[in-house]
């Protein structure tokens, strides 16, 4: 379980890091990063475990929502993996995100760089 802390804790580093040095590489462009709408299809997962969810604590099989609800709640971020696309997801507290965890959906909303802003999620047919 430390382990799963810590690598909770490292995988939120990283995406710190990552955010200040994207910001900082948008900052030096001219205008703003275009916006763009629509719909994206694709498996809400988190930050740390992307589309490898590992098995439960000593052994005990676990659930893709599970890991990432779990994952979640130990300090990584949502994101949406389209193919071989991640997504970050700029509002983390919508409340479509944790009811679709680990589910292949649709998610529409905009995007703006890397980062979708989602209005609504719903189950991929």
């Amino acid at each position: 379980m430390a382990t799963r802390k810590l690598r909770a804790i490292s995988a939120v580093a990283t995406c710190v890091v990552l955010c200040v040095a994207a910001a900082a590489a948008a900052a030096g462009r001219d205008g703003d990063i275009a916006e763009q709408g629509g719909s994206w299809t694709g498996v809400i997962s988190d930050s740390m475990c992307k589309l490898h969810h590992e098995s439960g604590a000593e052994g005990q099989d676990t659930t893709d929502p599970d890991c990432t609800r779990d994952c979640v709640k130990g300090g990584s971020r949502y994101v949406l993996v389209a193919g071989e696309t991640v997504y970050s997801i700029a509002n983390q507290d919508q409340a479509q995100l944790a009811d679709h965890a680990g589910l292949r959906v649709v998610v529409h909303g905009t995007l703006r760089g890397d980062v979708l802003e989602v209005t609504s999620v719903e189950k991929a047919r």
